[in-house]
């Protein structure tokens, strides 16, 4: 056999492989999209694999669905599309921000500072609650004021111990999703109901909910666009100032229209990470900021889940980030890429 030939036989190979992992990778979609069409007889009676073949497919469960008989989902699907875009693009604005501060200049931590900011927060906070006798919410935001204060001030004078640089900033950044997600929900359940008994409102409102998803997702969007602007050729930006050009002008005149691909990118990580979220959502909202995740969890009775009815809503979450990836996808493939330069 010549190597013209076996060339052309390891073409064929690769392409039924890439085959074989196509089918395998839609397959969960289309069972999804058949499942929808299906009657409750045509889910408990069988595996059935291909409509008006092997079942008479029904509009059923869409039906209830758009209709509300299964839950508000107009209501929902707005709640989900307005708090996921918000929450994206102010995650992914300020973490932008931080970001190219962690690229382009350095700073420097002192490691006692942050010892002194954990000590006067938690210990301020016992003090206003069990000694002052202020309530939880009051004891916090005094504790924090002073706390942030006093840790500035102290990172000004020379103080001993080890200096944390911008390598470890970014660490202890992406160090906050190692967190279970539980842990930081039920905190923020608790600070958010201090916080209505203030007169502030955060629970089931879309500011409270919106803050939630900003803090979720700027680690992640801080790691990927450090890597995004590291990767730009700083000359350009060096130019600019030898024209004594203001640094925020840099940034939003040459920086984000030059790393606009991986900004797409990390906007599309973030708003997949926000419109799927599911225990934020169930913690921080009743009725009527809920989202998604939630009316699809919610597609059950009393004689158990329903799967026509979750296939149904979860094609509805599922379509708007198809079509979305698929209109920037472009961009979204330049973006990672420039990322992987790095």
């Amino acid at each position: 056999m010549s190597m013209r030939d076996l060339k052309g036989s390891g073409r064929w190979w690769a392409l039924a492989g890439c085959l074989l992992w196509l089918a395998f990778t839609f397959f969960p979609l289309y069972w999804v999209a058949i499942t929808s069409f299906k009657s409750p007889l045509g889910v408990v009676g069988g595996p059935t694999y291909i409509p008006f073949v092997d079942f008479d497919p029904t509009l059923t469960a869409w039906s209830e669905l758009l209709s509300g008989a299964r839950g508000q989902f107009y209501n929902t699907f707005i709640a989900s599309t307005i708090i996921g875009l918000s929450a994206s693009v102010l995650a992914t604005f300020i973490g932008s921000m931080a970001a190219y501060a962690l690229v382009r200049f350095t700073f420097e931590v002192k490691l006692l500072s942050g010892i002194i900011f954990v000590v006067v927060a938690f210990g301020g906070y016992l003090l206003g609650r069990h000694v002052l006798g202020y309530g939880q919410a009051i004891s916090l935001i005094y504790a924090f004021v002073a706390a942030l204060a006093l840790a500035i001030g102290s990172s000004r004078m020379k103080l001993p111990g080890p200096v944390l640089g911008n390598d470890d900033i970014v660490f202890w950044f992406v160090s906050q999703r190692m967190f279970p997600p539980i842990v930081a929900a039920f905190a923020l359940f608790l600070m958010y109901t201090e916080m209505g008994k203030l007169g502030f409102k955060l629970v089931d409102t879309y500011t409270g909910l919106t803050f939630a998803y900003v803090a979720f997702s700027l680690p992640i969007v801080i790691w990927l666009m450090r890597d995004f602007f590291a990767a730009l050729p700083v000359e350009v930006e060096e130019a600019a100032m030898v024209d004594n050009v203001p640094t925020w002008r840099i940034f939003f005149g040459i920086v984000l229209p030059m790393s606009k691909p991986g900004l797409i990118a990390t906007f599309m990580i973030t708003l997949a990470f926000v419109w799927n979220e599911f225990l934020f959502a169930l913690f921080l909202t009743s009725s009527k900021w809920q989202t998604l995740p939630i009316l699809v969890a919610g597609q059950n009775s009393q004689r158990g889940d329903e799967w026509w009815s979750i296939s149904a809503a979860a094609l509805v979450a599922i379509i708007p980030m198809v079509v979305m990836a698929g209109i920037l996808s472009r961009l979204m493939r330049s973006g990672l890429l420039l990322g992987a330069i790095k």
